[in-house]
């Protein structure tokens, strides 16, 4: 997994409260468990005003010019700002899969829902909760200043805008993870020597339980 220390980027305004999984990626697509390739059909049914199907060529498709994705002034933005509660619905961790593959590091919202939210950490993506005045603020900027972008400083906890910067908490054992780019695997691997040594003792204590 990616390190993620300092970021910055052009906000993306997604303008909708109660985001869903299922909004940020349909479940047709979720026949893949390789975590790449769902960039493309992030928010499928709002970026196209037809249906969508895996393996479909995106250039056959029906944009929908008014979604935010497809507005030229937010291309290659890599901070999506959101409304209240964004994740909500099933647990599909194909969701920051999506978002993750289609550039986006970083998601700023009021609040998130919780399986999504330790999601998002667990796959390289920095999920920041901020105040609903502050991100109205920066939904304000985003919509009036053209390539309105932010920086994000993990390290210090803070997003910084300009001049200004305002503090965000997170868990102290989620920062680590995302400093160190260690998912649940990454984390596991750290104690090799000792799995391996515990191993070895279990072959040699209990070799009838063995099987090569």
């Amino acid at each position: 997994m990616e390190k993620y220390k300092r970021h910055s980027g052009v906000v993306i305004p997604l303008d909708r409260a109660n985001v869903d999984t299922d909004a940020i990626i349909p479940k047709q697509f979720l026949k893949s468990i390789k975590k790449t390739g769902f960039g493309k059909n992030l928010f499928d049914e709002w970026r196209y005003r037809d249906h969508g199907e895996p393996d479909q060529d995106e250039s056959t498709r029906q944009i929908n010019h008014e979604f935010v994705l497809n507005q030229p002034q937010y291309k290659g933005g890599t901070i999506l700002l959101a409304r209240e509660n964004f994740g909500c619905g099933s647990s599909r961790e194909h969701a920051p899969w999506a978002i993750l593959d289609y550039g986006i590091r970083t998601i700023i919202a009021p609040s998130f829902a919780d399986i999504f939210y330790s999601n998002c950490f667990k796959n390289g993506i920095l999920p920041i909760t901020l105040s609903e005045e502050l991100t109205q603020n920066f939904f304000e900027k985003s919509l009036n200043i053209a390539k309105f972008s932010l920086e994000i400083d993990l390290q210090h906890q803070k997003v910084i805008d300009g001049e200004t910067s305002y503090h965000f908490d997170i868990d102290d054992f989620k920062k680590y993870c995302l400093l160190e780019g260690l998912d649940d695997i990454g984390l596991t691997l750290k104690n090799e020597n000792d799995i391996q040594l515990f191993e070895s003792q279990y072959k040699k204590n209990y070799p009838w339980l063995i099987r090569e």
